[in-house]
């Protein structure tokens, strides 16, 4: 966890690099997220739908930025959590989210800091942005 007394405007949070995204990590997401959509896991629906193959759910991408996030601070401390889906996540893909701190604001009697995130790939490619808010624990 961070020590939030000596953080500043700037600093960055430790990344989280995942490894390559696994047909079998994406069978597993779909049964822990309730997301179904074949377009994940079947090979021949993905490509009757125009695609070369599966590709990751947007949300496991939100999931890892989130784990970075409570990695950074605990849970109990994010008060929101935005992305914006940039690009497809391909099976094969190593996601690295970044996060760095933009702002800080005093709201609802708590100290609370901007964080802007990314996941991108290996190549560098962004595949999410977004913002979270996270309150500094007194």
């Amino acid at each position: 966890m961070v020590d939030f007394a000596c953080l500043q405007v700037g600093d960055t949070l430790p990344p989280l690099v995942m490894p390559p995204i696994s047909r079998h990590a994406l069978a597993l997401y779909c049964g822990a997220s309730g997301d179904h959509n074949p377009i994940h896991v079947d090979l021949d629906f993905a490509r009757a739908a125009g695609m070369p193959d599966v590709f990751a759910h947007g949300m496991l991408s939100m999931a890892y930025i989130a784990r970075m996030l409570t990695h950074w601070t605990a849970q109990e401390n994010l008060r929101s959590l935005g992305v914006r889906f940039v690009a497809i996540t391909q099976v094969g893909e190593s996601i690295t989210c970044t996060g760095k701190v933009v702002d800080s604001v005093q709201q609802d009697g708590e100290t609370r800091l901007r964080v802007v995130v990314t996941a991108i790939n290996q190549n560098g490619e962004t595949r999410l942005t977004g913002e979270a808010v996270v309150a500094t624990p007194h």
